[in-house]
């Protein structure tokens, strides 16, 4: 035997026993593969208690990096209407920042549904909420005051937004006394309305070039989501 086999012998013992042999491989730090959506929702849940379904935000995210580079502010805004009305579901994200800049309630069309937002259209005068993704355009002073106009991203979902005045505005009938009140909040003819007090902060955040994401656990509209399709 020379010296080297001899050496060789009981080092192939040492590893065996050790458990470092070929068959139990060393444990490797698997930090780096989180997806962006989990770092995301690492940083927030580390700030905030309520956060948009996971769905929804892996669904916003997903179009955010689809559409980052014509997006003019990095803000991404998430509408769950998985939630009943009587819960806070529009958030505004700094996805730079990794940061909730505002949390509060939001309304549905009147033909969604009471409670709930269960039927989605993107036809004229349906006074439905439409589901998917939007761009902020720009704001303007209409009969709800200081409001902001959206542009729907997806053909036959929402791109009728412009022609059926879909915006952001404040609404006394949006405010969480009259959740309180009622059960569930005031309808909108298909516009997410925010509380008044709340509406001039909320479009300023959102207007002008950022994205915003509208979900519910639609199957006709999770089964081709436009703007993911290849």
């Amino acid at each position: 035997m020379t010296v080297s086999q001899g050496f060789l012998i009981p080092l192939i013992w040492l590893i065996s026993n050790l458990g470092l042999s070929n068959k139990e491989p060393i444990a490797t730090n698997t930090s780096n593969s989180k997806s962006q959506t989990e770092i995301l929702i690492d940083n927030l849940s580390a700030k905030h208690a309520d956060l948009p379904s996971l769905a929804a935000l892996d669904l916003a995210l997903k179009g955010y990096e689809k559409l980052e580079n014509e997006l003019k502010k990095p803000i991404l805004s998430v509408i769950d209407f998985s939630l009943p009305s009587t819960e806070k579901r529009l958030w505004i994200i700094d996805v730079a920042k990794q940061d909730i800049l505002l949390h509060t309630v939001v309304s549905h069309g009147r033909n969604s549904g009471m409670l709930m937002a269960e039927k989605f259209s993107n036809t004229p005068e349906s006074n439905q909420s439409s589901l998917g993704f939007y761009k902020t355009g720009e704001t303007y002073q209409g009969k709800h005051g200081y409001s902001l106009r959206l542009d729907g991203l997806e053909k036959g979902i929402n791109d009728q937004a412009r022609n059926r005045a879909i915006v952001i505005h404040g609404a006394d009938y949006a405010r969480e006394e009259v959740a309180k009140m009622s059960g569930r909040l005031g309808r909108s003819l298909g516009c997410p309305a925010v509380p008044t007090e709340l509406s001039r902060e909320v479009i300023d955040l959102m207007k002008e070039g950022s994205l915003l994401f509208i979900y519910a656990p639609d199957q006709t509209y999770l089964s081709q989501i436009p703007l993911l399709q290849p």
